[in-house]
């Protein structure tokens, strides 16, 4: 079988800040219907790929392709079919929660608008918070508004920051397991940045682990794990936060 068509394809991608270098040739592709999890430890550089990604600013150098297409030339075109999610984003909070996920829906000129939202709070469980004002939501609701209005353009690659990390287990199981099924039954392309490795392990069909901007590991959790000789990804991951681990293995 051939491999997967890439949805996503990042070459190089180096980003500096003055003599702060976050990105130093950064290179990864998501295929079509994957789950990417890009992970690393706090200043490792995932924030700074989010944002180039989005198109939210431009590389020192590197290229990033969506859908085949150039991000800078098209970025219009390609956002249209892309949307995101982050648990510390909020919504304005003065409207109601279907006035602020009409105004997305408008946004992003999704057909029969109204019937789409009911569908999305219905899936993620908060029909009930339909007319509640967003800034007087809870953390975990809000973070599940997010997720609606990250789906309503029925995006073909979703962008997610941290989606569950507000989330009691109970909801944070809910969440994983719908985004596996929007994933096996639509084809959808997920890049997901986590801190719980449980969402790694139950959402992800690969990993790229990022270090000082740099990939450190890459592939299946258990093809990291097997690497680095460790018996979780939670292992490996405090392994590299304490310099236990580096980019040749175990120190």
């Amino acid at each position: 079988m051939p491999p997967a068509t890439p949805i996503l394809e990042a070459d190089r991608l180096a980003k500096v800040f003055g003599e702060f270098t976050a990105l130093d040739g950064l290179s990864f592709t998501v295929a079509e219907g994957e789950s990417l999890g890009l992970l690393g430890v706090n200043g490792a550089g995932k924030t700074t790929a989010m944002n180039l990604l989005l198109g939210l600013t431009t590389p020192t150098s590197g290229t990033v392709r969506i859908f085949g297409l150039d991000l800078w030339k098209h970025r219009i075109e390609i956002l249209r079919q892309v949307n995101f999610s982050s648990a510390y984003t909020a919504l304005p909070s003065n409207l109601l929660v279907w006035q602020n996920l009409t105004v997305f829906a408008r946004l992003y000129r999704v057909p029969r608008p109204k019937q789409r939202i009911d569908e999305l709070l219905e899936l993620l469980d908060i029909s009930h918070l339909r007319k509640s004002v967003t800034g007087t939501l809870s953390a975990g609701e809000s973070t599940r508004v997010n997720l609606a209005k990250a789906l309503l353009n029925r995006p073909r690659l979703l962008l997610l920051d941290e989606p569950t990390a507000s989330l009691d287990p109970d909801i944070a199981d809910r969440v994983r397991k719908l985004l596996r099924h929007l994933q096996q039954e639509t084809g959808l392309s997920i890049l997901y940045t986590s801190h719980n490795m449980r969402d790694i392990e139950e959402v992800c069909d690969r990993l790229v682990f990022l270090h000082g901007g740099k990939v450190l590991a890459e592939g299946t959790p258990g093809e990291v794990k097997t690497r680095f000789n460790q018996a979780s990804l939670e292992d490996f991951f405090i392994g590299v936060a304490r310099g236990e681990i580096d980019a040749i293995g175990l120190k």
